[in-house]
């Protein structure tokens, strides 16, 4: 055995060096007349007499592939380690996109690793033509991309110019970018490029196999490789890469299109830089028809073409303007009397596209988004809602005439409305300090409200309901009155939101809803029994958001707990005040905390004939009038019947208008 291994020590010590030196693959192409041998192709082709590559022409959603056609050995066998790393390579090449003759094109080229030629499957435009919707971003694609990308807006639904430089680890999106520039000599000033330009630029991509990062330098052709890289990213390519790789370029066109060439291209594995190229011998791309250019005789076709389009078009839209009298309404009748109609477009302008990172809330409604709108920079909130809504999507939009023209400075404005399809947009005021419940319950960095905020806040929806029930010009019955519903200005002034499932009748007479709607813990009693919302269940929900403010605890809470029951025992044995909130720290007046106490419980009276009306509530607060005490029947105000017998028949609502964050 010992002479065995010692002769296997001979032969690998001689012998495996050679084999590991005949893997460290190093070519030059300045042109490519000669390299049709060394290169695997699909939708790309070499251009005689010169010799330039072209990936793709100008057609639109097309995708040139051009590969080295040997497979590379990536990891490196002469390390001693059973996980050996991946190996280092260096590689450079001159590449030019032309724009078409007018507009931006698009989408840009990448140099990437793979491990087969074909990739199955891959789409053009942002992906590039190397993958798909399906595949990318899954790591059994062992995929390396460094892209030059023309055209941003991957993944969000709308294109806008684009000119960086990236790196997408078997994904398209980029791990690490910069905007296309270089660096001048050794200072921290960058000349910005534009990569779409027409004029040919060098790149050198270069990964350190062994400090684990990826160097990536572009500029001019005509100049030398600047001091510094555009960018490093450290990256360990090691279970990136798989045993053998293809090295290669592609590139694709969508909606926008342009020329993507190769001119030069030189590779190194395992060595410290690629053979260098002589850019004065590198190849130009031929002066190459547009295909938006055209002689005489086709631009006078067309044109005859474009003058009958017009004509056809006129009289169609003649045609429908005539007929929208008779069975082809374009808008329904609640379209044309509600408020001011946002356009689409600046709502998704407004909101990023309706980005998830722009949403503030989410209700049964749909989810609302903050927003800047585009035409005058103001901040609103922006609900969305969708046709599959708890609330059918018209009967709620008859309700928007009326509701878009309530103002009072306790109420949450509705500025406008936008139609898509089957889907609602309501665009609010914006509110900065989020719902109440969020304040009260999950307060920023701790902060308390303070009772002097609290009794504000209490006054101030006392006021909203009171313009709602009486001062306007029908009787609105909100019917969702609930702390995560009332949202906090900037002056820390309540606002009343969300009015998905108000209700409006005439002074005089009655409510037709027979619907029992609202939330657990906020609905009055009677509800149950009858369906029939009122200014009086509307109060009962506001003496249960006074208790709430009062003690800060919820309607319900664990177990059998009520809040009205446990107000109502300890006011019957004349401890009312044991159930302030104790993060008061007792800063508060003892008799205006009484007054909202006893006010929450007659509010929440079980009988509606013992609540007080709005008004009778602000002059109680205000002191104009003295809380009657004596004149209440205590004995049937005890809150008995639970959610439990009466859960299975509530339809929930939405939470709150928007959360204001």
């Amino acid at each position: 055995m010992g002479i065995l291994s010692f002769f296997l020590f001979l032969f690998f010590f001689f012998f495996f060096p050679v084999f590991a030196q005949s893997k460290n693959t190093s070519f030059i192409f300045e042109g490519f007349n000669e390299a049709a041998e060394n290169l695997t192709l699909e939708g790309a082709s070499v251009i005689n007499p010169g010799g330039v590559l072209r990936l793709t022409d100008k057609s639109k959603y097309i995708i040139g592939h051009a590969f080295y056609a040997k497979p590379i050995q990536m990891f490196d066998k002469t390390s001693s380690s059973f996980s050996p790393n991946a190996s280092s390579f260096s590689t450079s090449f001159v590449f030019e996109i032309a724009p078409p003759s007018s507009g931006s094109g698009g989408y840009g080229l990448a140099f990437l690793l793979a491990p087969s030629t074909q990739l199955p499957g891959a789409e053009p435009g942002h992906y590039l033509g190397i993958l798909n919707g399906n595949n990318d971003r899954s790591a059994s694609n062992h995929i390396f991309i460094v892209e030059f990308d023309t055209v941003n807006g991957y993944n969000e639904g709308v294109d806008v110019p684009g000119n960086h430089v990236g790196i997408g680890i078997n994904q398209i999106f980029s791990v690490a970018s910069e905007p296309a520039s270089y660096y001048v000599g050794n200072t921290d000033h960058k000349e910005e490029m534009t990569l779409e330009s027409s004029e040919p630029i060098r790149a050198w991509i270069e990964y350190d196999g062994v400090n684990k990062a990826v160097n990536v330098t572009i500029s001019p052709a005509g100049m030398e490789k600047p001091l510094r890289p555009l960018f490093s990213h450290p990256t360990d390519l090691t279970g990136v890469l798989q045993e053998t790789m293809y090295v290669g370029f592609s590139a694709s066109t969508g909606e926008k299109s342009s020329f993507h060439y190769i001119l030069g291209w030189s590779f190194q594995l395992n060595g410290v830089v690629a053979p260098p190229l002589n850019v004065s011998n590198l190849p130009r791309p031929p002066e190459e028809k547009d295909s938006s250019s055209y002689d005489a005789k086709t631009a006078a076709l067309i044109s005859a073409l474009c003058v009958v389009t017009v004509l056809l078009l006129g009289i169609l839209v003649y045609l429908l303007l005539f007929r929208r009298k008779g069975d082809s309404e374009i808008l329904e009748d609640w379209e044309i009397d509600c408020p001011h109609r946002f356009r689409y477009q600046d709502l998704y302008a407004a909101t990023n596209g309706f980005k998830e990172s722009e949403v503030i809330g989410i209700g049964g409604f749909g989810a609302v988004f903050k927003g800047v709108l585009p035409t005058n920079g103001s901040e609103v909130a922006v609900k969305k809602i969708t046709r599959n809504s708890l609330q059918g999507m018209r009967e709620f939009a008859a309700e928007i005439e009326s509701l878009g023209r309530l103002r009072h400075k306790n109420l949450v404005h509705l500025h406008g409305w936008c139609k898509q399809k089957n889907d609602l947009l309501l665009v609010y005021e914006y509110i900065p300090n989020g719902s109440l419940d969020s304040l009260l319950f999950n307060p920023k960095n701790g902060v308390v409200l303070n009772w002097e905020q609290r009794f504000n806040i209490i006054e101030g929806i006392a006021a909203g309901l009171l313009y709602l029930h009486e001062e306007w010009e029908q009787v609105v019955i909100h019917r969702d009155v609930k702390s995560s519903n009332v949202l906090i200005d900037a002056e820390m002034n309540a606002r009343l939101g969300d009015f998905g499932l108000a209700r409006l009748y005439d002074h005089g007479g009655m409510s037709h809803t027979t619907n029992v709607v609202g939330t657990i813990g906020y609905i009055a009693p009677e509800l149950t029994r009858t369906g029939k919302a009122s200014a009086s269940s509307d109060v009962f929900a506001y003496g249960i958001l006074l208790l709430e403010l009062a003690t800060e605890r919820r309607p319900i809470g664990s177990s059998d707990f009520l809040l009205v029951e446990w107000v109502s025992e300890c006011q019957q044995l004349g401890q009312i005040l044991d159930t302030v909130d104790p993060s008061l720290n007792s800063s508060y007046s003892p008799k205006e905390m009484e007054l909202v106490l006893t006010l929450g419980l007659i509010c929440s009276h079980q009988r509606q004939q013992f609540r007080p009306t709005m008004r009778q509530v602000m002059r109680y607060l205000s002191g104009d009038d003295i809380f009657p005490l004596d004149d209440v029947d205590w004995g049937s105000a005890h809150y008995s019947q639970r959610e439990s017998e009466f859960g299975s028949t509530l339809e929930l609502s939405s939470s709150s208008t928007y959360s204001g964050r």
